[in-house]
């Protein structure tokens, strides 16, 4: 069963999308089956509790219900990307 990951960024749209085909296209290259869904920062309390791992591009200090939480900023900026994608793959291993 794939896992499923929320990513969420300030409207839900330009950098989450930046941030989901990064994740999806190296956890295909490691063999985990996964799929994204995009969402909005302040949406993210309503949706998480389904999620595996929650990855934002802003701050969050909100409430994950649990699920794994990951920051995506350096799959932006590209420092510490690598690192970030680890922690993601340990997690979702």
């Amino acid at each position: 069963m794939a896992k499923r990951i929320l990513v969420a960024c300030g409207n839900g749209i330009a950098t989450s999308t930046v941030v989901a085909t990064k994740i999806r296209n190296y956890l295909t290259e490691n063999g985990i089956d996964a799929e994204t869904t995009q969402t909005k920062l302040m949406e993210v309390p309503g949706k998480v509790s389904n999620y595996d791992l929650l990855v934002t591009t802003g701050q969050f200090g909100g409430d994950a219900h649990g699920a794994p939480y990951v920051p995506g900023m350096p799959l932006l900026t590209g420092i510490d990307e690598e690192k970030t994608l680890e922690r993601i793959k340990e997690i979702l291993s």
